[in-house]
């Protein structure tokens, strides 16, 4: 699909407005309860239904079946950044009334670092067609991970560390002891260092760089048109915020997620793989898009209907089982700014 410059200004615009409404109405750091996450959960739903039948209306049948096949996978996968979302925040002992501000920013940072992945993507996709080899085989393999790690029962997401780029930031700049309410950074003795938050914000944004390892190849799977991937991409993250405190304390009864995933990434692996033969000229059957939806689809709901039946039979013959902890309550660890004796040797005092 041919898109020209105006349009894609006005569509990084149109976003900008939305994330505009979206942080004026939530400027004040409060508790998010179920119902206002419910009802945003819905508001960027039909957002991104809407966006996806302009696409038809005005591109065609085939790029707008593409956006919401990518919309899609692109939700599902994200699904696991919320479990490790959950561990961070409870890493930092973030208060509930600024987790919202904290996903916001966080959310942000992740959609401006995937930007950068789409487009190189997209620039070694048109030059380099071996490349759909490359990505394919990496999706199969991370499928096979996925299947391993979901039979052996390992915890990916409890394992989360700071990484590289973090901890040489708090470094760098040293890190409160504690919150200070919305601040990002404060000046002590003379010096401006970051506070928690700005250090969790970051932690957020950047930590998405793993999973936009295998979200983006897996969409450029669907499709190869830059626009398309970017604002699949976009809609898929900035609803997630709301998602995470809508099915926060729902998330662990997904338990055959992982085999779900794995699967849809398996599939769009062969699919790239398949396309990639094609286009050397070897006569193979390519995956059209109506089935792809069907595939992910179908999948997500066998997927969701069986994890709802496991964690049934889980409840009831375990009753007394401690449930997972959830983002931390208010008041709890008060004191705790970032977690960790590294964190806290960095403390500017």
């Amino acid at each position: 699909m041919d898109i020209s410059l105006t349009v894609w200004l006005l569509t990084v615009l149109g976003l900008t407005v939305l994330v505009a409404i979206d942080f004026f109405i939530g400027r004040k750091p409060h508790e998010v309860s179920v119902k206002e996450a419910g009802v945003w959960t819905a508001v960027w739903v039909v957002l991104a239904g809407l966006f996806g039948l302009g696409l038809m209306v005005f591109g065609g049948a085939k790029p707008g079946g593409e956006f919401f096949a990518g919309y899609v996978t692109e939700k599902s996968l994200s699904i696991d950044n919320l479990f490790v979302f959950i561990v961070i925040m409870a890493k930092f002992a973030v208060p509930l009334r600024l987790q919202q501000r904290v996903l916001l920013f966080g959310v942000l940072i992740a959609l401006v670092l995937r930007a950068g992945f789409i487009a190189a993507g997209a620039a070694v996709l048109a030059s380099f067609s071996w490349v759909f080899f490359l990505f394919g085989a990496f999706l199969i393999y991370t499928a096979w991970k996925l299947i391993q790690e979901a039979r052996s029962g390992h915890d990916e997401e409890e394992e989360w560390e700071e990484n590289r780029l973090l901890k040489s930031i708090e470094r760098r700049f040293g890190v409160a002891d504690r919150y200070h309410d919305t601040k990002l950074f404060i000046r002590r003795g003379g010096r401006r260092i970051l506070t928690p938050l700005m250090v969790v914000m970051l932690a957020i944004g950047t930590t998405d760089v793993m999973f936009a390892l295998d979200s983006i190849p897996a969409i450029f799977g669907l499709t190869q048109d830059p626009y398309v991937v970017f604002t699949a991409n976009a809609f898929a993250l900035m609803g997630l915020r709301q998602l995470y405190f809508l099915i926060g304390g729902l998330m662990r009864k997904l338990v055959h997620l992982s085999y779900g995933l794995s699967v849809i990434l398996g599939f769009i692996g062969v699919k790239l793989v398949l396309h990639a033969l094609h286009e050397l000229g070897v006569h193979v059957p390519e995956i059209g898009i109506s089935v792809s939806l069907s595939v992910i689809g179908g999948v997500l709901l066998v997927t969701t209907v069986t994890s709802l039946f496991a964690s049934r039979r889980q409840a009831a013959a375990a009753p007394s089982t401690t449930p997972h902890p959830g983002p931390p309550r208010e008041g709890e660890r008060e004191a705790g700014g970032v977690s960790g004796s590294k964190s806290q040797d960095s403390v500017d005092v």
